[in-house]
């Protein structure tokens, strides 16, 4: 039986939507399958409501899916030991309220005290996984703990049920067809490849929409209102709101609301590529069974650039072999890897290793099903500080 019955999850929205993603799935996982109460602080309910509609951004506390939901206004405010959790967990180093530190100091039994850390393949973080780090004044230890792509990792965020979920909805033509139809598409853009697009500003989109445009075969392509609104207004003639769509030549550029977790899922499976940006997107397009392409937030001196080439070495070439190459000239270019990139030969080449690359993701699937999942190492880990 679990030891632990509450958890502290803070969360400060960088990434608009993909850090409150990620801290929303783990705190909806935590209660559902291990049964702890879970309190989530957050700063930015607005960007929260976006994502989860029963969210009232302007509610100071409020429970949604059987967790409670506090507004992070500032660092101010006084704790007691009661109200500490016995585990606390700060996401991407965020700096907790000094009252809420201190009163963990407090607490007859100190919690376990986490920093849940961003995602990368990088090989340097199975070394920095679960290092302890001591309180500079206070008896409290906190340990960095790593997400990750090997065993000497977190693992990733996967709920118990999600791949039977995936089966049912990709096995059911009519399931598919009413998904897409809800969401607009008329029936030649469900017949169509059909391409989600979730990606920074600065992403070369003009250009794969003219190659889009000008290609031999029709392309719908889903971007959430809000995405690259620039390029979307340009192809448009519109403002890019919800609903709008536009075709020129093989190209319809359709403008989808933002919608719950559990549709943008439905999407990430329905689609025949999915373009996905931050940690959230990336990680369920991992596991949607369909090809992907990520593009990763940008850091000084091109740093996401080794952060980038480190994740695809091990999804291309462990997984993959050559049959990837396409997937992987195409995920760098756009990622401005390289310049000047010829956006009709890449999508070319993509699109022709489209069914080769979704029956092979499988393999990548079953090599991190091998690490686990995030939340229940995460318990694990705990369990083994006290």
């Amino acid at each position: 039986m679990n030891q632990f019955q509450t958890l502290a999850l803070f969360c400060k929205v960088v990434d608009n939507y993909g850090d409150i993603g990620i801290c929303w799935r783990l705190a909806r996982q935590l209660v559902r399958e291990h049964g702890i109460a879970v309190t989530l602080w957050v700063d930015d309910l607005a960007s929260f409501a976006r994502i989860c509609p029963q969210v009232d951004p302007l509610a100071a506390a409020q429970q949604v899916a059987g967790v409670s939901i506090y507004h992070w206004r500032d660092q101010e405010g006084s704790y007691y030991p009661e109200d500490v959790a016995d585990i606390v967990i700060e996401f991407f180093a965020v700096d907790i309220p000094p009252g809420y530190v201190t009163a963990m100091a407090q607490r007859q039994v100190r919690p376990v005290w986490l920093n849940l850390e961003g995602l990368t393949a990088e090989e340097w973080v199975e070394g920095c996984h679960t290092l302890p780090s001591m309180h500079p004044r206070l008896p409290l230890t906190k340990h960095f703990f790593f997400p990750g792509f090997t065993g000497k990792t977190g693992g990733l965020l996967r709920e118990a049920e999600l791949f039977d979920e995936r089966d049912r909805f990709q096995r059911d033509p009519a399931a598919l067809s009413a998904f897409l139809g809800s969401l607009g598409l008329e029936a030649a853009e469900r017949a169509a490849c059909k391409v989600s697009l979730f990606c920074y500003p600065h992403a070369p989109v003009a250009g794969l929409f003219d190659a889009w445009q000008r290609g031999s075969a029709p392309v719908v392509c889903l971007v959430p209102e809000g995405v690259v609104k620039d390029e979307v207004r340009g192809f448009l003639g519109v403002e890019p709101a919800s609903g709008a769509v536009r075709t020129q030549g093989m190209l319809t550029v359709r403008v989808l609301p933002f919608v719950p977790q559990a549709d943008y899922d439905r999407l990430l499976w329905a689609c025949d590529v999915n373009i996905v940006r931050g940690e959230d997107s990336f990680v369920r397009a991992q596991w949607a069974n369909r090809p992907f392409a990520w593009h990763i937030y940008p850091q000084d001196e091109n740093l996401h650039h080794k952060k980038l080439r480190a994740f695809l070495l091990r999804y291309c070439a462990a997984q993959f072999g050559g049959n990837a190459a396409a997937l992987e000239r195409f995920t760098l270019a756009f990622n401005g890897v390289e310049q000047d990139a010829d956006w009709a030969a890449l999508w070319e080449s993509l699109s022709g290793s489209l069914d080769q690359l979704a029956c092979r993701s499988a393999n990548w699937q079953n090599a991190l099903l091998e690490n686990g999942d995030l939340a229940a190492n995460l318990l694990a880990f705990a369990d083994s500080t006290r």
